[in-house]
């Protein structure tokens, strides 16, 4: 399988991908951790799904998609800025093309574990193949603790802590910065064992020569 990656212009060439990235959310971010935001006919959403989003997807044979993230550019509103701009004390909030925030990364909860452990590896090999390719250095974001722990660092991804810990909705949270370098897309690679896993903007990066990395 491959991750397919999208946005509000090129979504067309998905069939039904956007439509069924918002359905998963709903059940991922409403029906499990009853977030407080949005929702409309079992969609979730909010007012960080713009134009400028870029949205990774991992669908089943029928089309459906089971595993999702999203990456926006900080040069908009982004979620660390408008929501917890007090949490972020070791970098000033940055406004940059070259720094990304992830957000709304989440997987099927009633898929067996083991493929949900190749969705989660492969939307991170997603992550680092977009923001090589595309010029970004920093991906930064808010999540749980043991999230950046087992889904970015037991990946070969290893984060870097921009806040203290607070609890939000009985969760150890923190916010954190993944650097993003061809060393960082070569550790993930050979962590998860698994290349070019991209299909982003129509383009297959499954079939690209492969990156040189050091």
């Amino acid at each position: 399988m491959t991750i397919e990656s999208f946005n509000f212009t090129t979504a067309h060439l998905y069939g039904d991908a956007f439509a069924s990235q918002f359905r998963l959310r709903h059940r991922v971010f409403i029906e499990r951790v009853d977030y407080q935001v949005p929702t409309w006919k079992g969609m979730e959403f909010d007012q960080f799904d713009t134009p400028a989003t870029q949205y990774f997807v991992w669908r089943d044979d029928e089309g459906e998609v089971r595993g999702v993230a999203r990456l926006a550019p900080t040069t908009l509103k982004y979620m660390l800025e408008e929501v917890w701009p007090d949490k972020v004390t070791d970098i000033n909030l940055p406004h940059s093309e070259q720094i990304w925030e992830g957000t709304r990364f989440g997987v099927d909860h009633s898929l067996p574990p083991a493929l949900r452990n190749t969705i989660v590896k492969e939307l991170v090999c997603a992550y680092v193949e977009y923001a090589v390719e595309y010029g970004i250095n920093d991906i930064i974001g808010v999540m749980p603790v043991g999230i950046w722990r087992a889904v970015f660092a037991r990946n070969g991804w290893k984060s870097e802590v921009i806040g203290p810990e607070w609890l939000e909705d009985g969760i150890n949270v923190q916010a954190a910065r993944l650097p993003v370098s061809l060393a960082t897309l070569q550790s993930v690679r050979r962590r998860t064992q698994f290349n070019h896993v991209l299909h982003v903007d129509g383009i297959d990066h499954s079939q690209a020569a492969p990156l040189k990395v050091a």
